[in-house]
């Protein structure tokens, strides 16, 4: 394989520890590298020096002969007017101004044929001809067909994700044999994305990539990169490989670190000796002691784990939510259309749907913030909300990460004690230091471990996420995903990021089109095989084996409401956590040390006992119930 671009002992420092310390890096042709790392560690900054945008302070940049290296940044610029045409047309500079010029005189004289447009367009095609541009022209017309994208169309009216989708074709069309993208799934929705995979899966260059979508990172990858410390570390592989390598070397980096502070502190036990060790003490081993405080000093930890912790308010009402028939229209286009679900205390729901369908619409009706066109929504009692989107807007970014969480307070109230707000804000990966900075000055993911701290200073029964994960390194989306999964509460979910809802939701809503919301059990995958498994309006009946008839024939004699199913598939796991419950107490009562050492506690073990038993009992007989229900329907 040729070698595109080679990185050797790349070191850049701003006022601080080295960003990147002797870093080296080869790329070859036809690889897909995703590149990852925590927030903060000099991603973007690795990027932007492998494009030639910044200058190491010290190392070599070597490019392969003829190589041609495309960047494409995380942030939309928002300066950029001009039809797509002319955007993309940009990505050749030597020629863009004479392709412009005949693409807008074309267009004049399509709108009007006078001999002046004629002229114009003439002048323009001779220009062209000159500077043998006719291959570049049919090469911005060949990227613009491949990424479904109109040339009339004005940049400055699209959307977020469709600015990025031109953004990408300006870069493209300079037939780059080296693609750097920056967070490329950024603020596009679940369509956007799953174009942008089967798009770069089929591109026949090289790519290198950050991401912090696990799914995008898994399809693409065929090698991770990851930045930690100043250092580069290269795993080959996809994903699911670098997770369990990295396990692997954070426990030998562990033990290593472990056998080295245990050596140094024999070596200073030492050096401390009486006055006779030190007459006839070996001076290489005082060098030798003299280098290990040297590299202790100089080893660099990790910067840790975030320890998030939500507050829970008292429990709601059984009833969260109960809508019927909703639909709701804005002007003259129906958002929701004959909408039907009820939303029980404890359910996960994902909300998913392309930018701009009603998902926060949605999400506004459910919290009794607007009212439905038609239909009803019954809300339960006893809710707390906490929603994330709110606080975005309620950010002062000229004011510290402090006085942002705190409201000008240096102490917050957390599961009813008081800690002070540096303390707290350590729990999200903020230094003290970084806690006194504007939020101005901060990244994108810090931003949005802000709006957390924020939020989960507040108790609450009913948590809504809109967008929460956008920003966040891997580590805190796992951490976040926990939580989630321990929560108590009503959780509303709206995002893009394939592996965090299927991580976290137990059902979904989605958005399909003309207002029409369908609800799926489980994530998004779930999904996904549900609509491919949906028959066609055209296609004969499958034949069925046997087991798939028996299994037709149950569900239609006893079919269940979703609500019902659900309870009925979690009921197992709830009678063998109670099984595990039950023996461990009667484990206990068995044992003859019990009523020798511990005679108060036998009381104590019997009544949980009769509990735990009583409740088995509850389960078992409403496991009957709805079978029975089944039977019925």
């Amino acid at each position: 394989m040729a070698t595109l671009l080679t990185l050797r002992d790349i070191s850049l420092s701003f006022s601080g520890p080295q960003l990147l310390d002797k870093v080296c890096l080869t790329i070859a042709d036809n690889e897909r590298i995703s590149l990852i790392g925590r927030n903060g560690e000099g991603k973007s900054t690795l990027l932007k020096v492998i494009a030639g945008l910044i200058a190491a302070d010290d190392g070599e940049r070597q490019i392969g002969q003829g190589v041609k290296i495309s960047y494409l940044p995380q942030e939309v610029p928002t300066d950029l007017e001009g039809s797509i045409f002319e955007i993309v047309a940009r990505g050749l500079d030597e020629l863009s101004d004479l392709l412009v010029a005949y693409h807008a005189a074309t267009q004049a004289v399509m709108l009007d044929a006078s001999g002046q447009n004629l002229d114009r367009m003439a002048r323009a095609q001779h220009a062209l001809e000159d500077a043998g541009g006719w291959q570049f022209e049919q090469q911005v017309e060949t990227t613009l067909s491949k990424l479904s994208l109109d040339p009339d169309e004005r940049f400055e009216s699209l959307s977020g994700g469709r600015k990025r989708r031109v953004l990408l074709a300006r870069e493209l069309v300079r037939q780059p044999q080296l693609l750097l993208l920056d967070e490329p799934t950024n603020h596009l929705d679940i369509d956007s994305i799953a174009w942008l995979e089967e798009f770069l899966a089929g591109w026949s260059g090289s790519l290198l990539f950050i991401t912090h979508d696990r799914a995008f990172m898994q399809r693409l990858a065929t090698r991770i990169i990851e930045l930690d410390r100043g250092k580069l570390t290269d795993w080959p592989g996809d994903y699911q490989n670098y997770l369990r390598r990295r396990e692997e070397r954070a426990h030998a980096e562990a033990k290593a670190n472990e056998r080295f502070d245990k050596k140094l502190a024999q070596e200073e036990v030492w050096i401390r000796q009486g006055i006779k060790a030190r007459r006839t003490r070996n001076e290489g081993r005082v060098r030798q002691l003299q280098a290990m405080r040297e590299a202790w000093r100089q080893r660099r930890k990790g910067q840790g784990q975030a320890r998030i912790n939500l507050q829970e308010a008292e429990r709601s009402g059984k009833l969260v939510a109960e809508v019927e028939n909703v639909s709701y229209r804005w002007d003259d286009v129906e958002l929701i259309r004959d909408f039907s679900t009820t939303i029980m205390r404890g359910d996960k729901i994902g909300i998913i749907g392309p930018n701009g369908c009603g998902k926060s619409t949605l999400l506004g009706l459910l919290l009794g913030k607007l009212k439905p066109t038609s239909g009803h929504i019954r809300l339960g009692t006893g809710l707390e909300v906490a929603y994330f989107d709110q606080l975005r807007a309620t950010l002062e970014m000229d004011k510290s990460v402090q006085e942002n969480v705190g409201g000008g307070s240096d102490k917050v109230v957390i599961n009813g004690k008081s800690r002070h707000i540096i303390s707290y804000l350590q729990d999200f990966l903020f230094t003290p230091d970084r806690v006194r900075q504007p939020l101005n000055a901060l990244s994108g993911g810090e931003r949005n471990r802000v709006l957390l701290a924020r939020l989960f200073t507040k108790p609450a029964n009913l948590l809504v996420l809109d967008e929460p994960t956008n920003d966040l390194d891997v580590e805190t989306l796992e951490l976040l995903e926990e939580l989630l999964g321990d929560y108590q509460g009503t959780l509303l979910l709206v995002s893009h990021d394939r592996a965090f809802i299927d991580a976290v939701v137990t059902s979904t809503l989605v958005f399909e089109g003309d207002g029409v919301i369908t609800e799926c059990a489980g994530g998004y995958a779930d999904w996904l095989r549900e609509k491919q498994a949906r028959p066609s309006q055209t296609a004969a009946p499958a034949p069925e084996n046997s087991a798939t008839a028996k299994a037709k024939q149950k569900s239609s004699s006893g079919k269940l409401s979703y609500k019902l199913q659900r309870e009925l598939e979690q009921l197992p796991g709830k009678i063998e956590s109670l099984e595990s419950e039950i023996d461990a107490l009667q484990a206990q009562l068995a044992d003859p040390g019990l009523y020798r050492e511990s005679p108060e506690r036998i009381a104590e073990l019997k009544t949980a006992l009769s509990a735990r038993e009583s409740e088995m009992e509850k389960v078992f007989a409403r496991w009957e119930e709805i079978e029975a229900l089944g039977g019925q329907a």
